[in-house]
């Protein structure tokens, strides 16, 4: 039985490769997606690191104007800030739960006093905390708590603005922090802020004088895990390696050397030791060769037994003594015809 076995044709075994390449560059291209994540997630984790351990600064270092967009690299940044809340235009931000829990967010503008800069009198909207659902009626708290009135000095980490919600919301409420929206749901609409307001929110941290009623303030963020897509990128990485090998094995299985009949027979189920039985049983089968020095010794021993038979001499132990060389053999041959 012979040992190989094409079980593919050419075109099949071309078609299995064309795919195997096609599979790893999907891998390749995942890897490297996943590596994209993995370089965002630890820079915005070393972002958020560096923020929280930052001193506060006064908020017109990080916003110099009214409408200046806020720098990726000052988000989570902590500032401090002089001026007034304006208590009677609370909104409350929906759909926004807190370590799982479901809350409202109060969201409150807060005038900015800050004589001699361009942020004299600007608005800045401030997450206060959260407030629990009330039991009663989940679309509003059972009560809000008011801010500090006066004025307040207030220490509160920067956020860009969320873009525009897209869904409607219950009167005095949002789905996002939109600067705009913020002020267009809250009581008499934002126009008296025209012109003054920021392009970032504040998550306020602290406020002096503190306010008579206590709120949740909201807990430091998650620092994202780079590691998490790091592991992704190795592990598609092995997947494309994979699918080289996979075609690989394939390839050994089906066009390689196999099992015969009688290697199962034998009692043989590993194809290389068997291969090696096999090689060893030819070898064995072979006759020995005769090197040519062997030849040579051949000829003159006999031509030595030759000389001593034709002076007399009396024959060696391997040669008769009724004839020269080699006859003996021929009258063997001729006795038993």
């Amino acid at each position: 039985m012979s040992e190989t076995r094409g079980a593919r044709t050419r075109r099949q075994w071309v078609v299995l490769a064309i795919g195997a390449v096609l599979m790893a560059a999907l891998c390749v291209l995942a890897a490297n997606w996943q590596w994209s994540r993995y370089d965002l997630h630890k820079s915005q984790a070393e972002q958020l690191t560096s923020a929280y351990g930052a001193d506060p600064v006064p908020v017109a270092d990080l916003l110099p104007a009214p409408g200046e967009p806020l720098p990726a690299h000052d988000v989570w940044r902590s500032v401090t800030a002089h001026g007034r809340y304006e208590a009677d235009r609370t909104v409350l931000l929906r759909n926004r739960p807190v370590d799982g829990a479901a809350v409202f967010h109060v969201l409150v503008p807060f005038v900015i006093d800050d004589p001699g800069t361009p942020l004299d009198g600007a608005v800045l909207v401030v997450n206060r905390g959260t407030v629990p659902l009330s039991s009663s009626n989940a679309e509003r708290p059972d009560s809000v708590p008011a801010p500090p009135s006066g004025e307040v000095t207030l220490v509160a980490r920067l956020r860009a603005d969320e873009p525009a919600p897209t869904k409607a919301a219950p009167a005095g409420q949002v789905q996002s922090i939109s600067t705009a929206a913020v002020l267009a749901a809250a009581p008499g609409g934002g126009s008296w802020a025209d012109g003054r307001t920021t392009a970032a929110y504040g998550v306020m941290t602290s406020e002096d004088p503190a306010a008579t009623d206590a709120i949740t303030t909201l807990p430091a963020p998650d620092a994202p895990d780079p590691d998490t897509n790091l592991s992704y990128t190795v592990q598609w990485l092995i997947f494309a390696v994979g699918m080289f090998a996979a075609y690989a094995v394939l390839w050994r299985r089906e066009r390689g050397p196999r099992l015969t009949a009688g290697d199962l027979l034998a009692g043989y189920d590993d194809v290389d030791a068997a291969r090696t039985a096999r090689r060893s049983a030819r070898r064995g089968a072979r006759p020995a060769k005769v090197s040519l020095e062997d030849e040579e010794d051949a000829i003159v021993d006999a031509q030595l037994a030759a000389d001593r038979w034709a002076s007399g001499e009396p024959a060696g132990p391997a040669e008769p003594a009724d004839g020269p060389p080699g006859t003996g053999a021929q009258a063997r041959e001729t006795s038993s015809a």
